[in-house]
């Protein structure tokens, strides 16, 4: 076991390409994509009731497991992205067989 950084990001999914580049920009190994989140938050609800907008409307989740070099560096990358578009990440300490 050896411990990590876990970055479970949540975004629009207009900007997913944006924060992959960013991930990818900050040195993260990988990461996986869940499209189609729903759920509530400060900023209100999102619903997946109006399928025609389901792509551009919808939430992805975003999971990323890096060492913590390589966390500092993607929030460096990620927070200005955040800040302007909305999105919420969270860090957490992880172990990892």
């Amino acid at each position: 076991m050896h411990s990590v950084k876990r970055l479970e990001i949540i975004v629009s999914s207009r900007e997913l390409q944006k924060v992959l580049e960013r991930l990818d920009e900050g040195g993260a190994p990988g990461y996986s994509v869940i499209r189609d989140v729903v759920g509530k938050s400060n900023s209100g609800s999102v619903s997946d009731e109006f399928d025609f907008a389901a792509t551009t409307l919808s939430n992805v989740y975003i999971l990323s497991f890096c060492s913590e070099e390589q966390m500092t560096s993607v929030l460096e990358r990620l927070r200005p992205l955040l800040n302007k578009f909305g999105g919420v990440c969270a860090v957490s300490d992880a172990e990892i067989a």
